[in-house]
């Protein structure tokens, strides 16, 4: 064959073959990238139908505090339901608006929501409790009117027992200190007994459990009033309370997980306490938690 040929044909054939391998890497790479995209749009179907089931289940909780607050008289509980109702609508119109794609908010919704549940169903017990105690109290009032001074004595009884439930449920999330002590300490942390050498005021106590209450990170405030009513306090140790700015002795933070929790808080006495009956506040939450006395004499 002719040389010129020969190498054309080789030169046509090389071609070829590239072109061949070229044609296959396009097929293979359409494949891989075919094969990603429907990958990719199974996730966000998932993603989709995540969203979706939580915006039902939020959708759901929101339709079950309307039943609640539309059947229940007492003012307290649709307050905190009402509380309760616009946090959901907040949190579902955040859903809303939060992109499939971003996971992780959409499982922190899904939390927040078990939280919101487990709470509803705390207020929908009382609900239940105060619902039966009304019935009995219905009861007993047409009993009370076929009855003659006994009669009258019943109905007062009912009266501050209400009055006691509308307050159980108003104060429900209010946490409470218990178990208080002081113990004076000398410079060298010693217990003693004698107001003149005392260099440190050591105040034990105890929050209670409370279910209710929000879990977290707060701060326990100690207001200690001498017997002149002057309270113990360092320049800038002020806080909110009712609405009024007022000065406390010592604050601590403290992690609160709803069980009950002993602790202990120190005031460093700066002066000569005076003799007397003294009195030590606790405050949390812009709340009076537990007021106590106790009394120097030597």
């Amino acid at each position: 064959m002719d040389p010129e040929k020969r190498r054309n044909l080789l030169i046509i054939t090389a071609v070829s073959v590239v072109i061949l391998i070229l044609g296959f890497a396009v097929v293979y790479f359409m494949r891989k990238a075919s094969q990603k995209e429907a990958e990719v749009a199974e996730v966000v179907e998932m993603m989709n139908f995540e969203k979706e089931q939580v915006q039902k289940e939020y959708a759901n909780l929101n339709q079950e505090f309307e039943g609640y607050t539309s059947n229940i008289k007492n003012d307290s509980l649709v307050k905190l339901l009402q509380d309760q109702k616009t946090k959901v609508q907040q949190l579902l119109e955040e859903l809303r608006v939060t992109k499939s794609t971003n996971a992780k908010r959409i499982a922190q919704l899904r939390k927040e929501l078990a939280t919101v549940r487990q709470i509803m169903i705390q207020y929908v017990n009382q609900i239940d409790s105060l619902n039966s105690a009304n019935k009995v109290l219905k009861t007993e009032n047409v009993e009370v009117h076929r009855k003659y001074k006994a009669a009258t004595e019943t109905v007062q009884t009912l009266s501050k027992e209400k009055e006691s439930l509308n307050q159980v449920v108003t104060r429900a999330s209010i946490l409470e200190v218990t178990n208080f002590s002081m113990t004076p300490l000398n410079s060298k942390g010693k217990k003693t007994g004698r107001f003149t050498q005392t260099s440190n005021l050591q105040f034990k106590y105890t929050i209670s459990k409370n279910i209710t209450a929000q879990p977290g990170e707060k701060i326990i405030y100690l207001r200690i009033t001498r017997p002149d009513d002057d309270v113990l306090t360092k320049p800038g140790n002020v806080f909110q309370f009712e609405n009024k700015i007022i000065t406390y002795s010592s604050s601590k933070n403290f992690e609160y997980t709803g069980e009950a929790l002993s602790d202990v808080i120190y005031w460093k006495v700066g002066e000569i306490l005076q003799k007397g009956t003294y009195r030590a506040e606790f405050f949390i939450d812009g709340n009076r938690v537990g007021s106590f006395s106790f009394v120097f004499e030597k």
